[in-house]
């Protein structure tokens, strides 16, 4: 569970994003998460899954004897359209993922995509479509299950997720994992129509009508100190999934987060949310 004094720094953090909260969390989990990257090294790192530079990808895991094929959790980190990056050795941020996938006996996957400026509305879900055609051409050589693949984004990630399902509805994929992302249930802040364009263009580059329509499995979650735009995409999309299919999909709402500390505290003693995603996983892939 979540230790009772870092649930409280991360309350007393409030529900707003920026560089400060951001280092805050990272010096949070910094030594549980130094202590698993020493504990599992990439496997395989910058795996070029198309021609820009940002088109890489480490993988985490299937060191051993065993020779069976690993089911894949492909992870895709957040960063505003504009930033972030897979990690590595020196940057356990992102990297965690795939290492906690590691762990729990998957093949982890941890992808870098383009950015904003140079690349603008549907480039990130055009990413992930190459990852995962990448995946399931090359997984095998690194006893990955190239059929057996769930992808999982949080904020911009999960945004481009969900455009991979927009623009490819057949996505060779067992399940998605989708950590509060933008989806079309609110309206957009001025800095994300750097990535979207047009704010008259908007509502029809939004996935909402893919992720809410999909028949694949979801496992949607937001934060508890998430902000409030975040908490309204995650009802929204519970809202029309339930009117759409009688039923919800899976959802966690991660107490005791923000919406930095969500993704970045996978990994920890806090095995809630990493539980959570490793079931739906495993549950995905049988």
């Amino acid at each position: 569970m979540v230790v009772p004094n870092t649930r409280s720094t991360i309350a007393g953090m409030g529900t707003e994003l920026g560089p400060d909260v951001l280092s805050q969390c990272q010096a949070l989990f910094d030594a549980e998460q130094t202590a698993l990257a020493e504990r599992v090294p990439v496997a395989a790192r910058d795996c070029a899954y198309g021609p820009d530079a940002r088109h890489r990808l480490d993988i985490y895991g299937a060191a051993g004897s065993d020779d069976s094929l690993r089911p894949i959790l492909l992870f895709v980190h957040g960063g505003g359209f504009r930033m972030g990056d897979k990690g590595g050795t020196d940057n356990w941020q992102n990297a965690a993922v795939g290492r906690l996938a590691a762990e729990a006996g998957l093949l982890g996957a941890v992808m870098n995509y383009r950015l904003v400026p140079d690349a603008v509305w549907p480039a990130g879900g055009e990413d992930v479509n190459a990852a995962i055609d990448w995946l399931v051409a090359n997984a095998s050589k690194h006893r990955g299950d190239p059929d057996r693949i769930v992808v999982m984004g949080t904020s911009a990630g999960a945004v481009h997720v969900s455009t991979a399902l927009q623009l490819r509805a057949d996505l060779p994929v067992r399940g998605l994992v989708l950590l509060s992302g933008l989806y079309g249930y609110t309206t957009l802040d001025a800095r994300d129509l750097a990535y979207f364009g047009d704010a008259s263009s908007c509502a029809e580059r939004m996935p909402r009508d893919a992720v809410a329509s999909t028949a694949l499995p979801l496992l949607v979650a937001t934060a508890e100190f998430d902000p409030l735009r975040f908490q309204q995409e995650f009802a929204g999309l519970l809202d029309e999934r339930l009117a759409r299919h009688g039923a919800l999909p899976r959802a966690y709402i991660a107490s005791g987060h923000n919406h930095y500390s969500m993704a970045m505290h996978l990994g920890t003693s806090d095995r809630r949310l990493g539980d959570e995603v490793i079931g739906f996983v495993r549950e995905c892939c049988t």
